[in-house]
């Protein structure tokens, strides 16, 4: 069987072919300039990661890198059926929504002496123990808790396969971003995220490689961050980034898509559209980051280190902060474990 298009050639064949979601030049061209402003800001580097994980431990402690195999497994579909009926969970003073309620939950079971981040107690937690780490201020659980324990306790039994460590099941890898992403996937079903497009299969993978950025992110923290071929990584294709790209001008929906995204209409994981955006939303982060290089080269005669992963650390928050001023690009629905 051949292999499936890796997440750069596939958002490269998607893109060419789409028929309801396209890349548009001036608004590449845009964000490049956006992010050409922003370099020599921590915000567009490994550095900003404890910034953006504000939940996370110390990357100093080796929790730290468990935590992030935890909460990497199990980041997946947190949108809400209802804004008026969403998951929240409060941590040390304040109130979390979306994937952030992930984060608090866990860094509140550690408080409460819960060893949600040994592999050797995840693997074997209970469906309604992990209710209980997972569960909300509110009536409204966090979606699909089902999925989440069968994730987690396969990811668990994976690690105490490898090592009974996240860090130990990466050596295997070496220091080489192409090679884990390739470990883990290979050996943790759960991160297979693929899908046919006109007849060709294609991977997104968009947990495993942001389990590679997350895992780079804490490594560099720690001053061990010299891990190889990240700029392999594609940006993470999930619901949130397309939006801001959507919103920034560096894509665009048809007209006939954007009703359907107003009406609420739930897409299936593999359908047609849902592919379109999350494919062409990794072009559109390939060219931006294309076009930011190019800038430099001209503006400052020197490379970019910039990587399109670093583009997606950047956007999602950005995503985030903005999502006013972005409410008039509705999200895809799709109920799925990959994103």
């Amino acid at each position: 069987m051949e292999p499936p298009l890796s997440p750069r050639e596939a958002g490269q064949f998607v893109a060419e072919r789409s028929q309801d979601v396209s890349v548009e030049e001036e608004g590449v061209k845009k964000v490049a300039e956006m992010l050409y402003g922003l370099k020599n800001s921590d915000k567009l580097t490994a550095d900003g990661w404890k910034k953006e994980n504000p939940l996370a431990p110390a990357p100093s402690s080796d929790q730290a890198v468990n935590w992030v195999f935890v909460v990497d497994t199990m980041n997946f579909s947190f949108w809400p059926d209802s804004d008026l009926q969403q998951c929240e969970v409060t941590y040390r003073g304040s109130t979390y929504t979306g994937y952030m309620t992930l984060c608090a939950a866990i860094s509140r079971a550690l408080d409460e002496g819960v060893p949600i981040t040994d592999p050797e107690f995840f693997s074997h937690i209970s469906l309604e123990k992990l209710r209980h780490v997972l569960r909300s201020d509110n009536d409204t659980p966090m979606p699909m808790m089902e999925e989440r324990h069968q994730v987690l306790t396969e990811g668990g039994r994976v690690l105490m396969e490898h090592g009974g460590s996240f860090r130990s099941f990466m050596s295997r890898a070496g220091n080489d971003a192409q090679k884990m992403v390739q470990l883990i996937t290979e050996r943790i079903p759960s991160y297979r995220d693929q899908a046919t497009y006109q007849g060709r299969r294609i991977a997104f993978l968009k947990r495993a490689q942001i389990l590679v950025a997350d895992y780079w992110g804490v490594m560099a923290a720690r001053g061990e961050g010299d891990i190889a071929n990240m700029d392999w990584l594609t940006m993470f294709a999930d619901y949130r980034v397309p939006q801001a790209l959507v919103h920034l001008g560096a894509l665009r929906y048809s007209d006939k898509l954007m009703e359907a995204l107003k009406r609420g209409e739930p897409m299936e994981s593999g359908d047609r559209r849902e592919v379109e955006i999350r494919g062409c939303s990794i072009w559109a982060v390939e060219l931006i980051k294309q076009h930011l290089h190019r800038l430099v080269q001209e503006r400052d005669k020197t490379s970019c280190p910039v990587t399109s992963a670093i583009i997606d650390f950047y956007l999602w928050p950005y995503a985030k902060q903005h999502h006013r001023e972005m409410a008039h690009v509705p999200i895809h629905h799709t109920r799925c474990i990959y994103y």
